[in-house]
């Protein structure tokens, strides 16, 4: 079996074993993950939020489309491909809507922690597995915030799009969130795996149409699989063109 193919068995047997509890979840189960920022936590979202547009401009030459395909309310999930560990940024500082992302518990340390806490991370502790993951994610959508997932499940080696892990369906459906997939390009080629920092890359990013779930509720996974990633592709062969 293939290390690919053992990574896909591994993730479904956890979504089964997490059903259950993912469910709880959603139904508002209570949760550090605060739905509302306040006042203050907002503000200083867009603080830092203008540095790292303005670095991405200069260093990157960063241009994003398709904003308008962000629903402005409501859970959102944010389905990209993952090429560096420029990505959650990079989606964040495109994206109309504050954004929350998952990051290991190991990247939470001082001061780092107040930097990344106040771009949108919050903390998963890996020895728990996909099943934390799950649960986390589906509590900040269950609270109608957008949160962005990779997939793929890790960085691509090569630059190329690579097969989508179906962790994400299980998200939308019980979550009910819209779907928008996203497509990085430049990144890997800015900040390929192995990389300490990032070398100036032009880096272009797009959010693609938005998948409702009245739309792929009749769908199964392997189908909205398929079109999520055809959409990802199609907007990479847009992008590269560019």
């Amino acid at each position: 079996m293939t290390q690919a193919a053992r990574e896909r068995t591994r993730e479904k047997n956890e979504q089964n074993v997490a059903m259950e509890a993912a469910t709880g979840a959603v139904r508002g189960q209570p949760t550090s993950a605060n739905s509302k920022p306040s006042y203050l936590a907002r503000l200083w979202y867009s603080v830092l939020w203008s540095p790292c547009w303005a670095i991405s401009q200069i260093y990157f030459r960063y241009r994003y489309s398709g904003r308008g395909n962000v629903p402005p309310t409501g859970p959102v999930l944010l389905v990209a491909n993952h090429q560096s560990h420029l990505d959650p940024v990079l989606v964040g500082i495109a994206c109309p809507r504050q954004l929350k992302y998952l990051a290991r518990q190991g990247l939470f340390f001082w001061p780092f922690s107040l930097w990344i806490r106040s771009l949108g991370a919050v903390a998963i502790d890996r020895e728990r597995g996909s099943i934390g993951g799950i649960k986390t994610t589906l509590r900040l959508l269950s609270q109608d915030n957008a949160v962005v997932v990779f997939p793929e499940g890790s960085r691509t080696p090569d630059g190329r799009l690579h097969p989508l892990l179906p962790g994400f369906c299980l998200l939308a459906r019980r979550s009910g969130a819209t779907i928008v997939p996203v497509a990085v390009d430049g990144a890997y080629h800015s900040m390929p795996r192995g990389s300490s920092f990032p070398k100036p890359h032009p880096v272009r990013l797009a959010f693609c149409p938005a998948i409702r779930q009245e739309e792929f509720g009749g769908w199964n996974d392997q189908q909205l699989i398929e079109v999520v990633t055809k959409r990802i592709a199609a907007a990479l062969a847009q992008l590269q063109q560019q």
